[in-house]
């Protein structure tokens, strides 16, 4: 019974780190077009970082990497947060690497998911096998 648990235990660790994941590139997506003005940093994007976890039976969230503050200067002159040049502040963030992204999280998510449904099924039908 603990290989049970212990396939249930590293499948839920994945997760949480595939959550975290997914939260992240939400998160990304959600303030690909955050316009700042050039004084002050750029939106940076944010990266998870996974390890191991302490035991080895899993995975855990070791931090989360943040992208280039310095984003990427755009020509926008009629916006209200130009500078003298007409100058705004954009993050640096392709949309096209946060939906790969987004789609490796989801894939890795559901991925563990099955796992932790397919051990829950098997683990029922051990529990049956005494009452026939």
């Amino acid at each position: 019974m603990s290989n049970v648990f212990g396939a249930i235990d590293t499948a839920g660790s994945g997760l949480v780190v595939y959550r975290k994941w997914l939260d992240a590139v939400s998160d990304n997506i959600a303030n690909i077009n955050d316009v700042r003005p050039t004084s002050g940093p750029a939106f940076q994007a944010r990266y998870v970082v996974a390890q191991a976890d302490e035991f080895g039976r899993g995975a855990k969230v070791g931090g989360i990497a943040l992208g280039k503050a310095e984003g990427r200067l755009t020509y926008q002159p009629d916006h209200p947060l130009a500078d003298a040049n007409g100058m705004v502040r954009l993050p640096d963030i392709e949309l096209s690497d946060q939906m790969t992204q987004l789609i490796l999280a989801q894939r890795g998510y559901q991925a563990n998911l099955a796992v932790v449904d397919r051990v829950h099924d098997a683990y029922s039908q051990a529990l049956t096998l005494g009452t026939r």
